[in-house]
């Protein structure tokens, strides 16, 4: 039967039903024949719906079939026979478009067909699908509305079982994803791994405590010169870790605006903020049962670092937009290469959370104090950029190595390898030569000893006055600095960086 001829066979049955009904009285003989006539629709409906109702609009009274009445567990009399007590036992998440869809259906005869839940005596909701077809006068008026429901709990909760569990593998196929692509960081790191290379007393020293802390799940907090090798440092107590199996997750506090970092750590929601078309899973999330590496911590922005203790403290936390709390099972590995107590004195570091990362603190030696790893690091950066490059340097002189040997290096082992990278770029033969004049760059030791945070500020700020504060577009500050614009802005509003008010 087609889906019309349906509907009009329930209305018309439900319609005589009414009339027969409203019809009956005890003493007319032919009455036995309408009520034998009244039982066989109702028999043939209610084999095929789950409860009968019919509304007349003129007088606002409806009637409820027993089945109706049966399946939300009232007796007649508990029902009222008008439309409120109908539009009443709606969900309220159901009722606005519900009644929307039957006041169309009045007005402009679109077909009622819904999914909606009522609500039983006893307080629980069912799942019903409702068909309605009203009835108009000549003149246009809808003067009788009939219907019936039937009940699809049963089938609507296997939906949304099917629903949530399609969300849950979507979630885990997102949180793959997001693991797959540290996992290919991870194995292109693990493709040009750069061991920590040395036989100092200094590096033996840290290495025994990467050892002794690495088996426990206890914060790290790993203190160091920019360029001391803090990150392969966290890469070593992960992997001797009994998280090893999963990925070091990082994220690097200092190379994202601050407006960022909080949707970078926690994730967000669809449309959380301005640019936020999808859902995104955070570091902490996608670090579930891994390490988190956080660097350059001290760059963290004050207004975040309550929501980072917390997380730390409980292991709780809400996506950008939500108010759903995810808890998470991380360890925390982070590094910087300020001097915390400073910041914390100076406000610019949260007290509490300088005492919750301060737990295990591991100092990474400068390279001016491991003279003895120097021949070995060498060694280990010449052969590894001579393969890159394609050539052959099988000498270093003597010359060469007590230059190297004899020289400060602020930049520490990152700037010892772009200093051998030139020298292996400078050579044509067999051997090494070096293209810096090391003698000049010592002479800047004492420029080396001041903070990194000055040092940044005052080159900013040269930058700036170079370009007449131009931060952005064609040679502007945040181009000849190699950053994007909203980067600059951010490390000015960090470093305390205006430009000057001009002159009267």
């Amino acid at each position: 039967m087609e889906p019309v001829s349906l509907v009009t066979f329930f209305i018309i049955g439900t319609l005589l039903v009414v009339l027969m009904m409203s019809r009956r009285t005890r003493k007319d003989p032919t009455q036995e024949d309408l009520r034998t006539s009244e039982q066989r629709y109702m028999l043939a409906l209610a084999a095929a719906t789950d409860g009968l109702w019919d509304w007349d609009i003129r007088s606002g009274k409806v009637l409820f079939s027993d089945r109706f009445m049966e399946i939300l567990g009232y007796s007649p009399e508990e029902i009222p026979g008008t439309i409120d007590s109908f539009r009443s036992r709606l969900h309220p998440d159901d009722a606005g478009v519900t009644w929307a869809a039957i006041e169309r259906h009045l007005k402009e005869r679109v077909p009622f067909k819904m999914e909606f839940r009522l609500r039983k005596k006893s307080g629980e909701y069912l799942w019903f699908m409702g068909r309605a077809q009203a009835v108009w006068d000549d003149k246009g008026n809808a003067t009788r509305m009939s219907g019936w429901i039937q009940d699809i709990t049963e089938k609507k909760e296997s939906e949304l079982n099917l629903k949530a569990a399609l969300s849950e593998i979507n979630e885990l196929k997102i949180k793959l994803e997001a693991e797959k692509a540290y996992l290919q960081e991870e194995i292109k790191f693990q493709y040009n791994h750069e061991n920590i290379i040395g036989q100092s007393e200094g590096l033996a020293y840290v290495l025994y405590k990467v050892e002794q802390i690495a088996p426990t799940d206890t914060i790290v907090l790993v203190l160091g010169e920019t360029g001391t090798g803090k990150e392969l440092v966290a890469r070593a107590i992960h992997g001797l870790s009994l998280r090893k199996d999963r990925p070091l997750v990082k994220i690097n506090c200092a190379t994202l605006p601050s407006e960022l970092i909080e949707s970078e750590l926690f994730g967000h929601e669809r449309g959380a903020f301005t640019g936020a078309h999808a859902r995104r899973m955070g570091r902490f999330e996608v670090a579930h049962g891994a390490t988190l590496f956080l660097d350059e911590i001290g760059e963290l922005p004050l207004e975040l670092q309550p929501k980072l203790l917390r997380v730390i403290e409980s292991g709780e936390f809400e996506r950008l937009g939500s108010s759903r709390t995810i808890k998470v099972d991380v360890r925390i590995i982070a590094a910087t290469n300020r001097n915390m107590e400073e910041e914390v004195r100076r406000g610019r570091f949260r007290e509490d959370l300088w005492f919750r990362l301060n737990v295990f603190p591991i100092t990474v030696p400068p390279l001016r104090e491991r003279a003895k790893d120097i021949p070995l690091l060498v060694a280990f950066y010449v052969d590894k950029i001579s393969k890159r490059l394609g050539k052959s340097i099988e000498i270093i002189p003597t010359n060469v190595m007590d230059a190297l040997k004899n020289y400060h290096w602020p930049g520490n082992v990152r700037e010892l390898e772009n200093v051998i990278e030139r020298a292996v770029l400078n050579s044509s033969g067999p051997k090494l030569r070096l293209m810096d004049d090391l003698k000049k760059h010592h002479r800047d030791i004492t420029i080396a000893r001041r903070s990194l945070r000055d040092v940044e500020r005052e080159h900013i700020l040269r930058v700036l006055e170079q370009t007449n504060w131009k931060v952005s577009g064609k040679e502007g500050a945040a181009e000849i600095l190699g950053l994007d614009r909203s980067t600059l802005r951010a490390r000015m509003r960090k470093l305390g960086i205006s430009k000057p008010p001009a002159s009267p």
